[in-house]
């Protein structure tokens, strides 16, 4: 579902001003975005439901849960910001906001179930990549 919610954004603004703006050597072509993020939301909901099978009246997957759903607004806010506001300055915020609670979804992840943790080891990959080019963009088109 977020990455329906996230793709209302980007629908709109990948053929009109994302096409338009200076983007880094390494940018990958637009095709590659669909299936890493399919990828991404597949992994990210088995191990969701690896935490959540755990039972929520634990304390430690009530957080984890907790986390996960923020980590996940942060990555539709994302979307919003970089491609809804048109402001990569605004996007690198964002996603550096969304790292950070990537990370601390998979520590707390892991203090449930280590395969968990580790399905979101691409996540967290992928993202450290985009804030890169994120910020490639941001510096380019300044």
């Amino acid at each position: 579902m977020a990455g329906v919610v996230g793709s209302v954004f980007n629908i709109a603004a990948i053929p009109t001003w994302y096409t338009t703006i200076n983007k880094p050597f390494f940018n990958p072509p637009n095709w590659v975005f669909g299936p890493v993020w399919t990828t991404l939301f597949i992994l990210m909901g088995i191990s969701l439901y690896l935490v959540w099978r755990e039972g929520s009246k634990k304390k430690e997957v009530r957080k984890g849960l907790g986390l996960f759903r923020f980590q996940l607004l942060l990555n539709v806010l994302w979307s919003g910001l970089f491609f809804g506001l048109r402001s990569p300055a605004l996007g690198f915020i964002g996603i550096v906001a969304l790292w950070v609670m990537i990370f601390l979804t998979i520590k707390q992840f892991n203090k449930v179930s280590k395969e968990a943790a580790w399905l979101l080891i691409p996540y967290i990959a992928w993202v450290s990549f985009a804030s890169i080019l994120n910020l490639s963009i941001w510096a380019l088109n300044a």
